[in-house]
């Protein structure tokens, strides 16, 4: 795996293999269109260095922006929520790596600079949405975000 830096204690590591070849993965992390397919209801998104990550979410909005974009093997931006003194906007850092075997992708995802009372809630929430993106990717429908009904993220 390919990350920016060592794990550390403020972190959180996902690895998860989605049924689609790294070109397809890339197009659903950055276009976004294919972005709302598995996670959020409205997504403004600038890949490029600088450019904008702004994704409205069941119960807030997370808000960074871009920081390395290598099609199609790699995507790191800055996230956090607006209005949530715990996780701000650009607080932590979200990096993902993409590395292909045979017509599927192993999908590496490394969440950093979150604080404690925060890694639970991120962990899920990153489990929960790459499960959705493993069956968008591949050609599915994941239905009806069942974390529309939650509550505002929490610090």
């Amino acid at each position: 795996m390919t990350f920016l830096s060592p794990a550390t204690d403020d972190s959180i590591q996902v690895e998860k293999r989605i049924h689609a070849r790294p070109e397809t993965v890339f197009a659903f992390l950055t276009d976004p269109d294919l972005y709302r397919k598995w996670k959020g209801r409205e997504a403004e998104l600038d890949p490029r260095p600088g450019g904008i990550y702004r994704v409205v979410m069941p119960g807030g909005i997370a808000l960074g922006e871009y920081h390395v974009v290598e099609p199609p093997r790699r995507v790191v931006f800055s996230w956090g929520w607006e209005g949530n003194p715990a996780v701000p906007p650009g607080s932590s850092l979200v990096e993902i790596s993409l590395v292909a075997q045979g017509a599927e992708t192993v999908l590496y995802l490394r969440h950093s600079g979150l604080p404690v009372g925060a890694m639970a809630q991120h962990d899920q929430g990153w489990w929960h949405y790459l499960d959705r993106l493993d069956v968008a990717a591949g050609g599915g429908d994941p239905g009806r975000d069942p974390f529309e009904d939650a509550g505002p993220p929490e610090g």
